[in-house]
């Protein structure tokens, strides 16, 4: 059996509550946000027997207490059959599920599939600022059991010696990956972040048009840039505008089905989006073990394969949304698959500025991208997904036009594991060059600094710096490829 996989339904919403004094802010919780998402959806296609039709239900995992909310899913819609699925951590599962449900579908084992995520954070965000507790005081249900399915494998993201120094989250190992950046490019301090806060404006533009997006009032490169009391420093060289904006209530649910199925429900032609091809790879797991911080082999050689079995080059491309949640992530990617930086690289407006919602970012991506290939129907679109730190990516082409081949895809991973790997030294005592750094922030001012160096034989070693002139120098003038003297995982200069 050939059949051809097709999007037929997606939809987007947003909850925006208003909260006063110590009160629980209210409102739909996240699994009620997934099931009107659904609903929607299925609205969308103009066919309400999707709902029932369909033999899988997939739901992204987000920061909620749920154990089974595909289960809570069908039970809504009435489908109590369907088989309940989760998908482990990580911003890349998006377009993974897609790709692997494009593949079921063309298989035959199933016929429609339902996929849908949402998150509360800006709820969540309200609840802590009134004193309570976001767990317990917002009373979401409790939805116990196992999902018949789990979409992949949860994996370690951090190396014990990352772990020790306590290198744990996003927004200190992306920030070192920006100052790599800058380094490679040979860019100074300050035209490196007038450079990047010109391109996160262009995303701010994009999500000012977009319908979904958070936040829709475009800042200028100069806002971006600027610290403010609305754009406190998060860690160098980010500032808020340039993080991911978490804290949003968002959902969103797509529908897919085979073509023939989608002519005999009587769904519209122009409702149509197909994926045309996809691909998945994932960098070394772990950042301690990377080559470098400024590229990505994984984006390259999973988005040249997607580009190759579409039949397409970059420049057949409409539309592009590269993952943002922060622009390093943006950059990488853009240069990885030869991508003009000048040229829009969202079409949603990025995480920043159309919402963040976690690991369910993409699905809106997906949704944004199917409405305007839906108005031109002979243009061509990607989307890129990304988990991790810069981990674990996965890509997608789509166009409203039927493909001249079947679906393909792609899993890069050998060629992936072959590229080089580097030793990591987690007790080093002596001389070695900084490869990156950052400085994390305690409202206005510095807190400690991490910092990457290397070796004269070409070792990476993690380490911090306490000294608070150190942390103001970084700020505005370029540490990558000094000398330092690392003791006990403290690095003096």
């Amino acid at each position: 059996m050939n059949e051809t996989p097709v999007l037929v339904g997606i939809s987007q919403l947003e909850q925006r509550l208003e909260q006063s004094g110590c009160e629980p802010p209210g409102g739909k919780e996240p699994v009620e946000l997934m099931i009107e998402a659904v609903v929607a959806a299925a609205e969308d296609a103009g066919c309400p027997r999707l709902l029932q039709a369909a033999s899988s239900i997939r739901v992204i995992r987000g920061l909620w207490p749920y154990k089974n909310p595909a289960k809570a899913v069908g039970e809504a819609i009435d489908n109590t059959t369907a088989e309940t699925c989760l998908t482990p951590w990580g911003g890349n599962f998006v377009q993974t599920t897609l790709n692997s449900s494009a593949l079921e579908i063309q298989s035959g084992r199933n016929d429609v599939i339902i996929i849908t995520g949402a998150e509360c954070g800006n709820t969540q965000a309200k609840a802590r600022r009134a004193g309570l507790n976001a767990r317990k005081d917002l009373n979401w249900r409790s939805i116990e059991g196992s999902p018949d399915r789990l979409l992949g494998v949860e994996q370690a993201m951090a190396h014990p010696a990352e772990i020790a120094l306590g290198l744990l989250q996003p927004i200190q190992m992306y920030p070192m990956f920006e100052n790599a950046l800058r380094h490679h490019l040979g860019e100074s301090v300050d035209d490196h972040i007038r450079r990047v806060s010109e391109l996160w404006a262009g995303f701010s533009r994009v999500a000012a048009d977009n319908p979904h997006a958070w936040i829709r009032e475009a800042k200028t490169a100069e806002e971006i840039r600027t610290v403010s009391d609305v754009n406190r420093p998060v860690s160098l060289p980010y500032p808020k505008f340039m993080n991911s904006n978490n804290n949003v209530d968002q959902a969103a649910a797509l529908i897919m089905c085979s073509a023939s199925t989608a002519r005999k429900l009587g769904i519209a032609r122009e409702k149509m989006i197909y994926p045309w091809s996809g691909a998945d790879a994932h960098d070394h797991y772990f950042v301690s073990n990377r080559d470098n911080f400024h590229s990505s082999p994984a984006i390259r050689f999973a988005g040249a394969r997607a580009l190759d079995m579409a039949g397409l080059t970059v420049h057949d491309l409409a539309h592009v949304d590269l993952y943002s949640c922060f622009p390093v992530a943006v950059q990488v990617a853009a240069r990885e698959l030869g991508i003009d930086m000048s040229r829009p690289l969202t079409v949603t407006g990025g995480l920043t500025f159309a919402g963040g919602p976690l690991n369910n970012y993409v699905m809106h991506s997906i949704a944004r991208m199917a409405q305007l290939l839906r108005a031109a129907p002979a243009e061509k679109g990607l989307i890129t997904a990304n988990g991790g730190y810069l981990t674990k990516h996965a890509i997608g082409i789509y166009s409203a036009e039927p493909p001249a081949k079947p679906f393909q895809h792609a899993d890069l991973q050998p060629a992936v594991d072959a590229t080089p790997a580097r030793e990591i030294i987690a007790d080093y005592h002596g001389e070695a060059t900084v490869e990156s750094y950052t400085v994390m922030y305690a409202g206005e001012g510095p807190r400690t600094a991490y910092l990457s160096a290397l070796t004269d034989e070409g070792q990476r070693v993690w380490a911090t710096c306490e000294d608070p002139q150190v942390h103001d120098a970084m700020a505005c003038e370029e540490f990558c490829g000094r000398r330092t003297r690392i003791v006990k995982n403290l690095a003096n200069f």
